[in-house]
């Protein structure tokens, strides 16, 4: 019976190997578009930014190459919802080969909200690929104050208890 060697670094570069051909199989999507090639693609969502101004949240959607007309916003108290798709712009030249690392298709995404919005409110702006949402936050959750109580218990130990409190912005 011959000796076979044994190479461990060998076998961790198949495992790294097939691990990475295991993700870029969940990844890949079929481009559902039969006048672009048919070579798979990445499946994507757009990348967001939500920032808190204290009256408002402001929502940014990076969307680049989707125009308005192919957006579809739908914005609850607790999230907003947006459906597009980047189409693809077929070339004036019939026999060109187009190399293309566009994503093309329809995307979905859906941002929860931390606190509740005023949705018959929101204002939108879209602008060199950005979609920019500000979003009015409700009365209740502007104002909304929590007081911590700190008190001694005989075991030696901190209670906390949070009392709700509106008051008026001053």
């Amino acid at each position: 019976m011959p000796l076979i060697r044994w190479e461990p670094f060998r076998e961790m570069e198949i495992l790294r190997r097939q691990m990475d051909q295991l993700f870029s199989d969940l990844t890949v999507a079929e481009r559902g578009n039969s006048e672009t090639s048919t070579s798979p693609i990445t499946a994507w969502v757009p990348a967001v930014e939500l920032s808190d101004n204290g009256s408002e949240l402001l929502l940014r959607v990076e969307i680049p190459g989707v125009e308005a007309k192919d957006l579809d916003v739908q914005v609850t108290q607790d999230a907003v919802s947006i459906v597009g798709e980047h189409r693809y712009q077929k070339h004036s030249q019939s026999n060109a080969k187009v190399h293309s690392e566009f994503r093309y298709g329809k995307f979905t995404r859906v941002i929860p909200l931390p606190t509740k919005v005023q949705n018959q409110q929101v204002k939108a702006d879209l602008k060199d690929g950005i979609l920019i949402l500000t979003l009015p936050k409700l009365e209740q959750e502007q104002n909304k104050v929590f007081k911590v109580n700190l008190g001694e218990s005989q075991n030696a130990t901190g209670s906390i208890e949070a009392v709700s409190n509106t008051q008026p912005n001053i």
